[in-house]
């Protein structure tokens, strides 16, 4: 088998991303959007976010409180908040954008997915009562406060409980996975896009 001239070979190179950018890019785009809608589609049925989304008087199905109380009320959200809304909005902001191929080399196509951290996704999601920590971080670490806390109807922020001075209750806040392994899982997704 005879070998293409150098300057063929050249050609060929400099043409191939050309032709296979435009059907790549689509199929790729098209994969994209499945992996996207299915990213969105999982957040919002987290039991955590579900959680959340039940407002003040919604049940512990994230398992958190040991059932005291719900994560909307125990956080103290107020009533009529939404916390999920900027993560939702950052979720649907998340794009993907054709990059050129840095190494004249490379035949295909490089791609950009503006995937969020999980630091950005905390720095979205602040404590209503104690700036510069995040509630969203807080569900991965820990927060205190749960012994202390008294349901009560008509009271305090989310109009579901208070917080008194006199521990009312034994129990601990329980830790649970949320947005580091939900965006990390995400993350090999997207790069495992072809």
């Amino acid at each position: 088998m005879a070998l293409l001239p150098p300057d063929v070979r050249e050609a060929l190179k400099r043409q191939v991303p050309k032709v296979v950018k435009q059907p790549l890019t689509k199929e790729v785009k098209k994969e994209f959007k499945r992996i996207k809608a299915e990213m969105i589609k999982e957040f919002l049925q987290l039991p955590v976010t579900q959680e959340i989304l039940q407002g003040p008087y919604g049940s512990n199905i994230s398992g958190t409180l040991s059932g005291a109380t719900n994560l909307f009320a125990f956080i103290g959200f107020d009533r009529g908040d939404q916390p999920i809304l900027p993560i939702l909005s950052r979720f649907e902001a998340v794009n993907i954008q054709y990059k050129k191929a840095l190494k004249r080399k490379v035949i295909g196509a490089e791609y950009y997915i503006n995937l969020p951290t999980p630091d950005e996704i905390f720095a979205l999601t602040p404590l209503p009562w104690a700036a510069g920590r995040s509630w969203a971080q807080g569900i991965e670490r820990g927060i205190s406060g749960l012994g202390f806390l008294l349901r009560k109807n008509n009271k305090g922020r989310s109009g579901a409980a208070i917080q008194t001075r006199v521990k009312v209750r034994g129990g601990k806040f329980k830790n649970v996975p949320y947005m580091s392994a939900f965006l990390n899982k995400y993350k090999k997704r997207f790069e495992q896009l072809k």
